[in-house]
């Protein structure tokens, strides 16, 4: 990953071959440790796994309980997920322009199961993630940022569209 992330590619590029990096790791079973892949009761668990020392990318695992879910949310830069143990619904968002405001519209559900990888880029990266089974779900997230500076991957934070509320 070192090694992509240092030629500079476009993010999208950039995404796509981490990605293709991620893919054949997941589902085994040392890729973490048993602290790596511990839950919390109360909402969806991050442990960073790795950061690299210039701040270029940031690796964590993400631990969801049944029905967890994260806020709507988009990201400080480009990310590749890729499911290790479990499955993934993911509810796609983009923002439209109406006069002088924006209007937050849902564009499509995705299921990523055990050994799906997809990656994306700021702008066009609004989402919410949620683990809809009925046992632990983990995935791995590759930031193009060093989310233990940042504090976390997150840009901001969207209200759900009325429908939704």
């Amino acid at each position: 990953m070192r090694e992509v992330v240092r030629r500079g590619l476009p993010h999208d590029h950039t995404a796509r071959l981490v990605g293709e990096r991620l893919g054949p790791h997941l589902g085994a079973a040392d890729l973490l440790t048993g602290r790596q892949s511990e839950g919390d009761p109360d909402h969806y668990r991050q442990h960073v796994l790795h950061a690299e020392g210039d701040g270029s990318f940031s690796i964590v695992s993400l631990v969801w309980l049944p029905d967890q879910r994260t806020a709507i949310h988009d990201h400080v830069s480009w990310c590749v997920t890729g499911v290790h143990i479990g499955r993934e619904d993911e509810r796609r968002y983009e923002m439209r322009s109406e006069e002088s405001t924006g209007r937050l519209v849902f564009t499509r559900d995705v299921v990523n199961a055990q050994g799906d990888v997809c990656g994306f880029a700021p702008p066009g990266d609004i989402h919410r993630v949620r683990n809809a089974g009925s046992g632990k779900a983990i995935s791995l997230h590759v930031y193009g940022a060093d989310i233990t500076r940042l504090g976390t991957s997150i840009r901001r934070i969207y209200e759900p569209p009325a429908d939704e509320r």
